[in-house]
């Protein structure tokens, strides 16, 4: 593993960030609210729950919370990058110490206002740990694992898995709270599906007279390959190639970009893909 000052700088700064705003959103609306927003942090704040009110004991959310992350920690080192899992942990740990040092601050006792907004702050936290290629722990090293085994946009699927830990909450404690808490983590999922884009895919179908260029420029910025059809223009009934290839939504405009640049007109539609099998190129974690 290699140190760049400015790129792993960057990234520690905006991991710094993100713990923090993690941190007091814990504080200043989960906590508030009495809401339990699925995961291992879900997970925590609940067996923190289940020792203060039937056992009369106060644990600390680090120790729980870094316990329940060890397995996650783990499929991270194993099967997704190594430099990706020390800055996760880095979020993991540092976001675990603030929040149970930084004092609670109350803003609003509305429950459905805390669900809304406390969960569209979570997504944003989430998402800026994922931008800097690094994660806050949990379900998220599960959905990376998942999306790339399988190629497939998991975050619904641990939307899923959630919502089963949130019922186990409603069980102990209300089911008024666990209902808040689905709209707590629905709000977070699609705040994160907005802002964080690698495993959502887009098809591209590129209408060319330079096709070998056109593959060449996707290739060159996103390392994907193409394949080259033959058709025939309806207006001037003359011969027309295009180029198919799936790239990722994060890089679509990127890909675009570049294709302008070989063949200034192209015609270019993208599409959004729901669902790819077979061989895909995926940029590996660090």
């Amino acid at each position: 593993m290699t140190f760049d000052l400015k790129k792993d700088g960057k990234r520690i700064v905006v991991i710094c960030i993100a713990s923090l705003i993690m941190a007091v959103n814990t504080k200043t609306f989960v906590r508030t609210g009495g809401l339990y927003p699925g995961g291992v942090m879900g997970m925590t704040i609940l067996i923190q729950a289940i020792f203060e009110n039937f056992l009369g004991i106060e644990i600390p959310f680090t120790l729980v919370n870094l316990l329940l992350n060890t397995l996650p920690i783990y499929i991270g080192f194993r099967f997704i990058g190594k430099k990706f899992t020390l800055y996760s942990c880095l979020m993991i740990v540092l976001n675990s110490v603030l929040t149970d040092i930084i004092p609670a601050n109350v803003i609003t006792y509305d429950t459905l206002l805390i669900s809304i907004f406390g969960g569209m702050i979570s997504g944003f936290a989430i998402s800026l740990c994922l931008m800097m290629n690094a994660t806050t722990g949990g379900t998220d090293f599960l959905a990376i694992y998942l999306s790339e085994k399988k190629g497939v946009d998991s975050w619904n699927l641990v939307l899923g898995v959630n919502a089963v830990i949130i019922c186990l909450a409603g069980f102990l404690f209300g089911w008024d709270k666990a209902l808040y808490s689905i709209i707590y983590q629905y709000a977070s999922t699609q705040v994160l599906q907005i802002l964080y884009k690698r495993y959502q895919k887009q098809t591209l179908f590129i209408v060319t007279n330079r096709p070998k260029d056109v593959c060449k420029a996707i290739n060159e910025v996103s390392g994907h390959g193409a394949t080259i059809l033959e058709g025939e223009g309806s207006y001037e009934h003359c011969e027309r190639d295009i180029v198919y290839s799936v790239v990722s939504r994060e890089e679509c405009k990127t890909v675009i970009h570049s294709v302008k640049e070989a063949d200034a007109s192209a015609f270019v539609n993208a599409l959004r893909t729901e669902e790819l099998s077979g061989r895909f190129y995926q940029r590996p974690n660090e």
